[in-house]
């Protein structure tokens, strides 16, 4: 009985320090007075910096890089974002058995990498370059409406 009660602490300790530590990595950060320069930009105001985090950048890439650079890189990600949230509704669509019409030969899943025609391959890359080409912000293209100024951020359409 006692063995079994040291145990059952022994775990309760563990499970509390692990926790412990847990909370701790949440914990704002002592920051002492940086140096301001032009490449110093807070970015603390930025949407999406939110409790409990505040503006989270573990990798450290933004820490020398100005305010056009912060958002091209706000673009990317949200690029990145849409084009990954689009290829896992098109691999659950195809999973669950839908096809367009030709294409009911080919598998699900990442067997449909080998195969898949040449042409299709060659229609899927042409329409993502139309796709890029489109996509662009347009207030500095000839015929564009002169008042419109674009979306607030690089990739607000």
């Amino acid at each position: 009985l006692f063995r079994r009660k040291s145990r059952t602490n022994t775990m309760k300790s563990a499970i509390f320090a692990s926790l412990l530590a847990s909370a701790a990595a949440f914990a704002p950060s002592q920051q002492g007075s940086k140096a301001s320069t032009a490449l110093n930009a807070d970015f603390s105001k930025e949407l999406g910096a939110q409790m409990p985090l505040g503006f989270f950048d573990p990798m450290g890439m933004t820490a020398d890089i100005d305010q056009d650079e912060f958002d091209r890189l706000r673009w990317v990600e949200l690029k990145h974002g849409r084009v990954a949230m689009l290829a896992v509704v098109g691999y659950l669509t195809t999973y669950a058995g839908v096809r367009f019409p030709g294409a009911e030969e080919i598998p699900a899943g990442f067997a449909a990498l080998s195969a898949t025609p040449g042409m299709v391959w060659a229609q899927m890359i042409a329409t993502w370059a139309t796709m890029e080409a489109a996509n662009r912000d347009q207030k500095d293209t000839m015929g564009v409406n002169s008042g419109w100024t674009g979306g607030e951020f690089i990739g607000d359409f």
